[in-house]
């Protein structure tokens, strides 16, 4: 009756609405969100083993037995830097569903659109609170000024503009790939090899000191929502721009009538993203021979792991689409989708909850377990954490609950409009 009454009334003529009630949510989107976290945790373990020795890029060990090995190959391949622009892609489809949501049921664009800017500031303010006090590789904040600025920018812009923006970022980012190849090319030349500190250090995995490390946090999380992250994440910026793009047309929502392109982008999208990880994991196990800065993080060999990331992260999102929509009913009802989509339905809270069990136990200034594990056994322990907050967003989603982010989120985002964070119960 209310999704009746919403289209009926004409469009900026209504109050802003709520948020969005369980009974509009669709499979493939909640799905891509929970395999999507899944990815993330497993690609945040590098971050943790911060007693490891690791190659010119900083990220993965060089040590290890072969089943080390073979995971840092297959990580390096299918999972670095292709599931942030996935994230991306599904936080931008979000924010236009959202934006959709908000004009069709009457309000006032302007008013739909300072919804969104709220939106980006309170995530600016939860990912500041994250990095403080968990990990520094927070996206949260960092989609926060996005949601602000590029919805600012961009939400009201005609499709031509989006992708015309979109190929824009990813034209900039092939320039920075080529001189970031000059560049090596004369680090080769002079013999000279780029040092830094190790993605660990920079996560303060190795700190003892809480105060040292949140501190160090902050600071590599202030870099990251701004210079690396707001202003030169330009395949960032494009995943949103084609979320905005996608969420027009309902891709995830209605596949049926998307099959064509969803099957074109899976088979490219996966094929680019493996094809453009490859040279990287070659390099890390062995098995390529290069000078050491082609290979560090500002160099040639990473950044087409950065390009090629975009559509990586575009065919993982299209391949889950194509199985959700592939799904027949039994499947759709069966546990593991039940947990998967309950995650994907609690994105943020279970997003937090992994570094809630991941930091304390792993880092130094905690337990300090990140230093007895390597990459094979640290893979297990984060697809556990995976697996415990999925049982707990599936509680909550049997208790009809919200997750305790979102429905904070919610309440600050829009105040008496929010419900008391309750959804509609599985079964």
């Amino acid at each position: 009756m209310a999704a009746e009454e919403n289209r009926r009334r004409p469009p900026g003529r209504g109050p802003m609405r709520g948020p969005v009630r369980s009974d509009e949510r669709s499979l493939a989107p909640d799905l891509a969100r929970g395999a999507m976290l899944l990815l993330i945790v497993a690609s945040n373990t590098v971050f943790y083993l911060w007693a490891a020795r690791v190659g010119p890029t900083g990220w993965h060990p060089v040590d290890g037995g072969p089943l080390d090995t073979a995971v840092q190959f297959a990580m390096i391949t299918g999972l670095d830097l292709r599931v942030f622009p996935l994230f991306a892609f599904m936080f931008g489809y979000g924010m236009m569903r959202l934006y959709q949501r908000q004009t069709e049921a009457g309000t006032e664009p302007r008013t739909a659109l300072a919804l969104l800017r709220r939106r980006g500031l309170w995530l600016l303010l939860f990912g500041f609170a994250h990095a403080a006090l968990l990990m520094a590789g927070d996206i949260v904040g960092l989609y926060g000024i996005l949601c602000a600025v590029l919805g600012t920018l961009f939400i009201r812009r005609g499709d031509r503009t989006l992708l015309i923006a979109a190929g824009t970022g990813l034209a900039l980012l092939a320039g920075l790939t080529a001189l970031t190849y000059l560049d090596a090319a004369a680090q080769a030349a002079a013999g000279t090899v780029p040092e830094g500190p190790t993605s660990a250090e920079l996560y303060a995995s190795p700190e003892t000191d809480l105060l040292a490390a949140a501190l160090t946090r902050v600071e590599t999380w202030a870099f990251s929502v701004t210079l690396s992250g707001a202003l030169f994440s330009f395949s960032f910026h494009a995943a949103i721009l084609l979320g905005f793009w996608a969420a027009r047309r309902g891709v995830l929502d209605r596949p049926g009538d998307h099959l064509p392109l969803l099957r074109r982008t899976a088979v490219a999208g996966i094929a680019i993203g493996w094809a453009g990880g490859l040279p990287a994991a070659l390099f890390h196990v062995g098995a390529l021979d290069l000078p050491a800065a082609y290979a560090a993080e500002t160099g040639p060999v990473f950044m087409l792991q950065v390009i090629t990331g975009l559509p990586g992260g575009l065919g993982y999102a299209a391949a889950i689409t194509l199985a959700a929509h592939a799904m027949p009913a039994r499947v759709r009802g069966s546990l593991p989708v039940a947990l998967t989509t309950a995650v994907g339905k609690r994105s943020l809270s279970c997003y937090l909850a992994h570094s809630v069990l991941f930091s304390p136990v792993l880092a130094a200034w905690g337990l300090g377990l990140g230093a007895h594990l390597g990459s094979f056994t640290v893979l297990l322990y984060a697809i556990g954490v995976w697996l415990v907050t999925a049982v707990g967003a599936y509680l909550l989603e049997r208790a009809g609950r919200r997750g305790p982010a979102e429905a904070a989120l919610r309440r600050l985002v829009y105040g008496g409009k929010a419900s008391n964070g309750r959804t509609a119960p599985v079964g």
